[in-house]
């Protein structure tokens, strides 16, 4: 007998883009209506570098969302950062976090990280305070390279600084993070979960199946897969989610970015459903990121039920349109 609905703790989302103005009221509401936190990426242009921009954009963000949601600020580092701005924006409890985007890996990461020693300084006060480095996990297209060159020594030479590694595409990541010490943790898509590279040329160029990183081959899907069904507390719920408008995805130089936040719960709880592992749903979506930020559980409760939903082909925002994972 299929179970036909689950009630888990209302679940956060722990890596979301949430862009500005027009954009942001229009998709911050899709966020709110599942989560009950998330964690706000800070690659605005120009990026969130400054307490004063994190709070005023918070303030945006709740204006958008409406009531019952709380968004989690980010510092954007850069190679100047510092230590000092970060220590008093986490004191201040506007900054739960810190992003390091090596420069150029994704959008709007111009003024990204060079060299991760650079920012050995910030990094060493993060430690100190108890503040996590989030990281774009990737060289420009290799998570394996990248877990080579800078993670490993990030985790060797900050032993007890918070790390987590963002959307993680590959059996590469997925095998280092279930090895590495508990201070280091993992966030996973919806999409990194469900498609493969294919996926980007099925039938054609498909612009809105692009995200960075890239999905990767299937063999990389189904480690990912198997990291997030594993119950580890190691690996939690980050939807990426990145809307950019149509005609900016279907474009000659189309931008990077999936944009699921309208089905991203159903996304996840029917990975977890494929793979008989609902009672695992609540852990990832609701429980681990909480725990590795050390932040309290959420009280409230949602409901999924099995039902069929037509996700539409597009969904209005900004004067044009935005067309979500699943579309039709």
């Amino acid at each position: 007998m299929e179970t036909q609905s689950i009630t888990i703790r209302r679940p956060d989302d722990w890596h979301l883009h949430l862009r500005d103005g027009e954009m942001l009221k229009a998709v911050a509401p899709y966020t709110a209506r599942q989560f009950a936190r998330a964690i706000v990426m800070p690659n605005l242009t120009p990026p969130v570098t400054t307490v004063e921009a994190a709070a005023a954009y918070r303030d945006r963000i709740v204006a958008a969302a409406g009531p019952g949601f709380t968004p989690l600020m980010t510092c954007y580092l850069t190679d100047d950062a510092s230590p000092d701005e970060l220590e008093r924006g986490h004191a201040e409890g506007v900054w739960v976090a810190a992003k390091l985007y090596p420069a150029h890996a994704t959008t709007n990461s111009a003024a990204g990280v060079t060299d991760v020693r650079n920012i050995a300084a910030a990094l060493e006060r993060m430690q100190r305070i108890g503040m996590p480095l989030l990281i774009h996990g990737e060289v420009t297209d290799h998570e394996a390279v990248f877990i080579e060159r800078i993670l490993q020594h990030l985790v060797r030479d900050f032993p007890t600084l918070k790390i987590v590694f963002e959307h993680i595409t590959t059996r590469d990541a997925a095998q280092f993070v279930a090895d590495a010490p508990g201070t280091v943790a993992a966030t996973i898509t919806p999409q990194h979960l469900i498609i493969n590279r294919n996926a980007i040329f099925a039938g054609g160029i498909r612009p809105h199946a692009y995200c960075l990183p890239v999905a990767k081959r299937e063999q990389h899907r189904l480690a990912v897969r198997r990291a997030a069904v594993s119950g580890s507390p190691k690996f939690f719920l980050g939807t990426d989610s990145a809307p950019h408008l149509r005609e900016a995805k279907e474009s000659s130089c189309g931008c990077a970015g999936i944009f699921n936040a309208p089905y991203a719960l159903e996304s996840y709880a029917t990975v977890f459903d494929e793979e008989g592992a609902l009672d695992r749903l609540e852990a990832f979506a609701s429980e681990n990121g909480a725990r590795f930020y050390g932040l309290p559980l959420n009280e409230g409760r949602v409901t999924l039920e099995r039902a069929d939903v037509l996700v539409p082909e597009n969904v209005p925002a900004a004067g044009s349109s935005l067309v979500p994972f699943h579309a039709g």
